[in-house]
């Protein structure tokens, strides 16, 4: 059964799969809405409107999805960002990144660059297996624009672009 549908069509659907239950959620609110009395109209427009968002948070995640077959593992486990490379590594708490940086000159891919309040760094290529984890992660940075890291990551620029960076109040 399993050699029945197509690799490749496996595949895109497997990719979209959260899409398409979203919009799987926007035809059966819209059918309450439709054919519903009562309270199931207003379940059926609320249904339109969680399947809308969670459609639109979909789509941006499948935008920043790679392959995942580029070098390293990357782990998060309770805000805390693990990268085991096959020459360099790392782990670094979500709340010490300082900078955020897209650099498409490093080898064999590029690779997004995370730098702590101590300095340390984090090279993290874009396609590294669960790499694709990372779009939740940057999405809790305060005050970063998830349109803008979709936007440096399909149009790959030339030079280190800098995605996000904190501004620490000073104390004195």
């Amino acid at each position: 059964m399993a050699d029945f549908i197509r690799p490749e069509l496996r595949a895109f659907v497997w990719r979209w799969r959260e899409v398409l239950i979203a919009g799987g959620l926007c035809l059966l609110g819209l059918w309450w809405l439709w054919q519903g009395i009562g309270i199931v109209r207003w379940l059926g427009g609320v249904a339109i409107i969680v399947g809308l968002a969670w459609g639109w948070a979909a789509v941006q995640r499948v935008r920043f999805a790679q392959d995942g077959e580029g070098p390293g593992v990357v782990q998060i486990r309770e805000r805390r960002l693990a990268y085991f490379g096959p020459l360099d590594g790392g782990v670094m708490d979500m709340e010490d990144v300082n900078l955020l940086e897209l650099d498409p000159t490093t080898f064999p891919t590029p690779s997004w660059i995370l730098t702590g309040m101590g300095g340390q760094r984090i090279s993290i290529p874009v396609n590294a297996a669960g790499a694709e984890d990372l779009f939740d992660v940057f999405a809790a940075l305060p005050d970063i624009q998830t349109g803008t890291v979709l936007d440096v990551l399909s149009h790959t620029p030339d030079v280190r672009v800098t995605v996000w960076s904190r501004t620490r109040p000073l104390l004195h």
